[in-house]
């Protein structure tokens, strides 16, 4: 099997568009070339409280999940990345 070439490009395309995670709302807010992976942000969701880096809880932060596009022999895409719905 040969190795599916995805650009970063194609992949930015999809910011912004909202999707089904898990069966939560949530938004393409970022790509990222390592991997590549694209970054969900949850919509509906309470945030979380985040922790600084001394671990004292400081803020509030949305729910976020980090989705592989392609399986890791980089040749068919992710069952995550599949598994992903389009909001219309």
């Amino acid at each position: 099997m040969s190795e599916i070439i995805i650009t970063l490009d194609q992949l930015r395309s999809l910011i912004g568009l909202r999707m089904i995670h898990q069966g939560l709302r949530c938004q393409v807010i970022e790509v990222l070339e390592d991997g590549p992976s694209i970054v969900l942000q949850g919509i509906d969701e309470t945030p979380t409280i985040q922790p600084n880096q001394h671990g004292e809880a400081t803020r509030r932060s949305p729910v976020t999940y980090t989705i592989p596009v392609l399986n890791e022999e980089h040749t068919e895409l992710s069952s995550e990345f599949l598994a992903l719905d389009l909001i219309e």
